[in-house]
């Protein structure tokens, strides 16, 4: 509806263009109810940040936590493992060095056990020309081995070559001329003296015997088993 206003200098009354409940525009929100001091919003603000520090900081020593428990847990597995490992690897160190004593006793054993050849060696390789054994006893048993030679020369210079070269050797200790006399051999009417000697052996020195090692350097027994 159209008004007019007949009235000279009246002014024409506002006419509401909006009703009540109408939408139109943005309005801000309000924040009366907040203190407007600076100091008490920084306060606020660090109380904020120091709280969003310590959660951020307590969820990374959680995380840390968890980690070293599990690390821990790994190490416990893997320590219980290298202690079997270690107690199969000293059992047979043990049996190792437990053997090779073994062996060194048997060793000690047969060096014993051949002295006898040696000295049949000895005697036989000494005995000189126009000269003949008729028995060779052991009287008594090894370490202080000790032999008896019976035999017959053509004179007497036979019988000390033969004592000689006994003497000289490395496993033969001293002899001794026990009997000498002279008798006529069996089968002929031949003058030959008879002999018995008393033969004491000796350990030969290190460097007379050529020996090689039963084991190498790396399985020799471990010190303190």
């Amino acid at each position: 509806m159209i008004q007019v206003n007949l009235i000279p200098g009246g002014k024409k009354k506002a006419r509401k263009s909006k009703k009540k409940g109408s939408g139109g525009g943005f309005r801000m929100p309000s924040f009366a109810g907040l203190p407007s001091d600076k100091w008490v919003l920084g306060a606020a603000a660090v109380v904020i940040v120091s709280v969003a520090a310590s959660a951020w900081l307590y969820l990374g020593l959680r995380n840390q936590e968890q980690e070293t428990v599990i690390a821990i847990e790994a190490a416990a597995q893997d320590s219980a493992r290298y202690a079997e490992i270690i107690a199969e690897v000293q059992g047979l160190l043990a049996r190792r060095d437990s053997i090779i004593q073994r062996v060194e006793i048997i060793q000690g054993i047969d060096e014993k056990r051949y002295l006898w050849p040696h000295v049949l060696d000895e005697i036989a390789r000494s005995l000189p020309d126009y000269t003949w054994l008729t028995g060779v006893t052991q009287s008594s048993p090894p370490p202080d081995l000790r032999a008896s030679i019976t035999g017959q020369a053509g004179n007497n210079f036979a019988v000390a070559e033969f004592m000689t070269r006994l003497t000289s050797s490395p496993f033969i200790q001293s002899v001794d001329l026990i009997t000498s006399a002279q008798a006529v051999a069996p089968g002929s009417s031949q003058l030959v003296y008879d002999f018995t000697l008393e033969v004491y052996f000796q350990p030969p020195p290190t460097d007379a015997l050529e020996t090689v090692p039963l084991f190498d350097e790396g399985m020799q027994p471990s010190a303190g088993s």
